[in-house]
């Protein structure tokens, strides 16, 4: 079984560009899941389409009453992306099962292999609608929400061969359910600076976002000396090497500072007004409100100090994802069974796991990315890294008896 087969294959459902550029519910996305179906099938798998475009691959147990255990990852990308994120996450539990059937290991609960079809967010501007069906937090109005053709989810579900109108159905009964695992690239750096090949994650970050104005006024480069200027962009400077500072100085702890406009952005003149945006992002969401509040005292004396007005407004909040504990335990037990180092990572990006979080217990298994590279042409897993992956997912399959 060599695993980069699979992906360099499935790679190939791509719109004809750099990289992967799959989007959902189109003839990409419709070719990958006849590979994904052919895969199912050889694992032994039933094999449905939900209404939100989910593909399900069904391990029935034997046993009576069994409850389930989801698994998935989803199926799309970005544009002109890479062949790992999201997908690889569908195909290694597909070749777990299929070597448990090889194997004739009988597991007594269900297992269901979900493909989702939109996590990304790049076609419409939503994302998540797979997990969030289930998990009964899907807005139906988002259905009419368009891409940058006039098409709507709504009518792109109905040409992929799913009925929208059976979406408020999918919503899963937790108690039926024994939890959510998701198996996933790392995204970063930290497992290969550790010379690890795979992670246990203990939770997702927590997303807070602002947008800070800082105003000053604009005034001739050449005639206005340096201690009469209310320079804007400067401050804005300033304040990005304080919120640096602030983020280094807490662990655990992401800030981001992008996206700069600046006026009146001409080579002679003192720039008036300056926007841009801080990111910050944390496992521990009490750390994270924190350190926000002391951002913006610090932004609040820098520009009392120049002289400038600010508006700083938050534009999106996004609390923390805690994995479950015994979800983990059971991970980290597979992890000793194949004398691999159980080391724990917090995912600073979201996941599928993050929406299914408002269903049931969730956990996540990450998979070395080679430089950290993500979102990108150039990522790469290693074959050896994702056979070990397929061990630990076999593992965890049975441990979780």
């Amino acid at each position: 079984m060599i695993i980069q087969n699979y992906i360099e294959k499935i790679s190939k459902c791509s719109k004809p560009a750099e990289g992967v550029t799959r989007l959902p519910f189109t003839k990409e996305h419709k070719s990958a899941n006849n590979l994904l179906k052919q895969w199912m099938s050889e694992a032994g798998l039933k094999i449905s389409l939900d209404a939100a475009g989910t593909l399900i691959g069904k391990y029935v147990s034997p046993k009576k009453n069994a409850k389930t255990l989801l698994i998935g990852s989803h199926q799309d990308s970005g544009y002109n992306s890479g062949k790992y994120d999201g997908i690889m996450g569908v195909i290694l539990p597909i070749l777990a099962l299929k070597e448990l059937k090889k194997k004739k290991i009988i597991l007594p609960y269900n297992v269901e292999i979900l493909a989702f079809a939109d996590e990304e967010g790049v076609r419409f501007p939503t994302a998540l609608m797979g997990p969030r069906s289930l998990a009964g937090t899907f807005n139906k109005k988002d259905l009419k929400l368009k891409d940058k053709n006039n098409i709507s989810i709504e009518q792109a579900l109905k040409s992929f061969g799913c009925n929208p109108l059976k979406i408020n159905s999918l919503k899963r009964n937790k108690k039926d359910l024994l939890g959510f695992f998701e198996v996933h690239i790392e995204q970063g750096p930290v497992l290969e600076s550790k010379n690890l090949a795979v992670g246990i994650v203990n939770g997702i970050s927590g997303i807070s976002r602002f947008k800070l104005e800082i105003e000053g006024y604009a005034s001739h480069a050449g005639t206005t000396p340096m201690h009469l200027r209310k320079d804007s962009l400067a401050a804005t400077a300033e304040v990005i090497n304080a919120v640096e500072n602030l983020a280094k100085k807490n662990k655990n702890f992401l800030a981001t500072m992008a996206s700069i406009e600046n006026k009146p952005n001409s080579v002679n003149a003192i720039p008036a007004k300056s926007l841009s945006f801080v990111e910050c992002r944390s496992v521990d969401d009490k750390k994270r409100k924190k350190v926000e509040k002391d951002i913006s005292k610090k932004i609040g004396l820098i520009c009392k100090k120049r002289g400038l007005k600010f508006n700083l407004n938050k534009t999106y909040d996004q609390s923390a994802v805690s994995c479950d504990k015994k979800m983990m335990s059971k991970l980290k037990k597979s992890f000793q069974n194949l004398k691999l180092n159980p080391f724990v990572l917090m995912s600073g990006a979201t996941h599928d796991a993050s929406a299914m979080s408002d269903l049931c217990p969730i956990s996540m298994l990450f998979v070395r990315s080679q430089k950290g590279l993500s979102h990108n042409p150039k990522e790469f897993t290693i074959e050896k890294d994702m056979q070990i992956a397929v061990k630990v997912i076999e593992k965890f399959l049975i441990n979780f008896n």
